[in-house]
């Protein structure tokens, strides 16, 4: 993963662990065949597709509280 996105993706999920379960949860739909929510022109990564999709607020996400 690229460090430049894992800082980007950061300041949209400020939580470190959160932005892990959000990342690994769209990862595992784009290694299913789900397509990519941005276009990239160089060929990136499933876990760096993630996090520019999160960058770029095309993922929502919600913290549930107890």
């Amino acid at each position: 993963m690229r460090d430049d996105y894992i800082k980007q993706a950061l300041t949209v999920v400020p939580d470190p662990n959160m932005l892990i379960n959000v990342v690994s949860r769209r990862v595992k739909q784009l290694r299913r065949g789900n397509r990519p929510l941005v276009e990239s022109f160089e060929k990136l990564s499933a876990e760096d597709t993630a996090l520019r999709e999160i960058i770029e607020g095309k993922i929502s996400f919600e913290c549930g509280q107890s």
